[in-house]
């Protein structure tokens, strides 16, 4: 009978696997030695791996090159950060040391690419893309900057009132993109998106508003799906709509020469996950490119805005466990040392799940448990995972602590869970560390940011 937690993962899961290895009993990620990392910086740690995130993009890089080679097609693919997925400094920086665009969602971001240049991250020919619904603040950062010498600088309208407002503070040509709000899957809670201009209205609009625009070019057409990239019925049937859309417009305006897909690659969320990112890649290229040819019509340059992909496998978040309650005959809650709300808040808000695996003890026996926060709040738990379902971990005893790890968290968690501020029962924001390798594969240690002591809480409300 295998009854070692070891054995459990060999039988029920792909392990191990690119990012986790076994080692003296204790877990690796991506070699890092985490019981090592605890026993320096304790718990509960967040921690982001910075080489993941240079990883991912050149993976996809290089799954669209290897799709642009073998289809032949013929124009430019360019990979965007969509910043909202995470807008730390070390986070931007470590992305554009791979020859990236950026994709920004609001005012502040553009007061983030300002800090960029002005620390010499990037100079003003750096290409942002402007996306969401903008308001007069967001509109007038663009059009300073626009004024100010950053020429790739690329607003895409999300309603009719954004081309007015840029006309009348933009004094030199400038690039516009049109966003295509598309129709959501029948099962979502609306029909259509809140973002973007409808289908049927694109055409009218840039032929009585664009094309005799006397500084405003029209270059992209932007596309993207709320339920992400997926190999169904629906998303491909909204990319033929978005393609025909590009086709009416290239016709009638041959300065649109990009096309842009949006985000939504997922990431791992468990060690079962399986999606070919390569059959995907070429599977839009491909159909890109003979839509096109069938429609007479140059293919477009392609974009993409990647920001979970980016960013969320870099991330993890560490605890201990500090106590088991056993409610009834079968019910054991095993407590740890802060809150899912708080730290892992879509764990929480949307039923996400994340790959949690033990630290240490994997050749102990196993049991079934349910996972609380440390909140007095009912929502304060994590009670889905991998095995059916259920969590499994090793038996809890009072004298062999026990270590888990929540994995690919980078993306989204802080800002939602407000990074710096106030959280669900005052439960206090853990540390936080850089991990970087230096020029000879050496793990280098740094901390973010120290966990909040009772005086930075406090001081926020107002006590001091």
């Amino acid at each position: 009978m295998k009854i070692k937690y070891s054995e459990l993962i060999d039988q029920t899961l792909y392990f191990p696997t690119e990012e986790f290895n076994v080692s003296e009993n204790n877990l690796l990620f991506h070699d890092i030695p985490l019981m090592d990392v605890v026993e320096k910086f304790g718990t509960p740690l967040k921690i982001s791996y910075l080489p993941r995130i240079s990883q991912n993009i050149q993976k996809a890089k290089s799954w669209f090159k290897e799709a642009f080679e073998k289809t032949e097609y013929k124009k430019n693919y360019t990979y965007c950060y969509c910043t909202k997925s995470s807008h730390f400094k070390f986070v931007l920086e470590e992305a554009l040391k791979n020859d990236i665009s950026i994709e920004t969602s609001s005012a502040y971001d553009m007061d983030i690419v300002k800090s960029l240049y002005e620390n010499g991250k990037v100079d003003k020919n750096i290409e942002v893309i402007c996306n969401g619904f903008k308001t007069d603040d967001y509109l007038a950062k663009i059009s300073d900057m626009i004024n100010n010498g950053f020429e790739n600088i690329t607003p895409i309208l999300d309603n009719y009132r954004e081309l007015d407002k840029l006309t009348e503070s933009i004094d030199t040509t400038f690039d516009i993109g049109i966003r295509i709000a598309s129709e959501e899957e029948p099962k979502f809670e609306f029909y259509t998106s809140r973002l973007g201009i409808g289908y049927k209205d694109i055409i009218p609009y840039y032929s009585q508003k664009i094309a005799e625009h006397p500084n405003a070019r029209l270059k992209m057409l932007h596309f993207f799906i709320n339920t992400g990239i997926k190999d169904t019925a629906y998303y491909w049937n909204e990319l033929y709509k978005c393609l025909r859309v590009y086709a009416r417009l290239k016709k009638i305006a041959p300065e649109v020469d990009s096309l842009n897909i949006g985000g939504g690659f997922p990431i791992k969320t468990s060690l079962n996950f399986d999606y070919d990112y390569q059959y995907m890649v070429e599977e839009i290229v491909s159909q890109i490119k003979k839509f096109c040819e069938e429609e007479g019509v140059e293919e477009p340059n392609i974009y993409t805005e990647f920001g979970s992909f980016t960013v969320g496998e870099s991330g993890a978040n560490i605890y201990k466990i500090i106590s088991q309650k056993r409610q009834n005959d079968r019910e054991k809650w095993n407590m740890i040392d802060s809150s899912f709300m708080t730290t892992l808040p879509d764990t929480w808000a949307i039923s996400r799940h994340f790959i949690m695996l033990p630290l240490n003890r994997w050749e102990d026996t196993y049991e079934r448990v349910f996972l609380g926060g440390l909140t007095c709040d009912s929502d304060d738990y994590y009670n889905s995972e991998q095995h059916t379902n259920a969590i499994y971990l090793p038996v809890f005893s009072d004298t062999k602590p026990l270590y888990i790890g929540f994995f690919h968290t980078g993306a989204y968690q802080e800002t939602i869970s407000g990074f710096g501020g106030i959280h669900h029962c005052l439960m206090p924001q853990p540390r936080h560390i850089l991990i970087q390798k230096d020029e000879n594969g050496e793990l280098q240690y740094e901390i973010f940011r120290e966990k909040q002591e009772p005086e930075d809480v406090l001081k926020i409300l107002g006590y001091k």
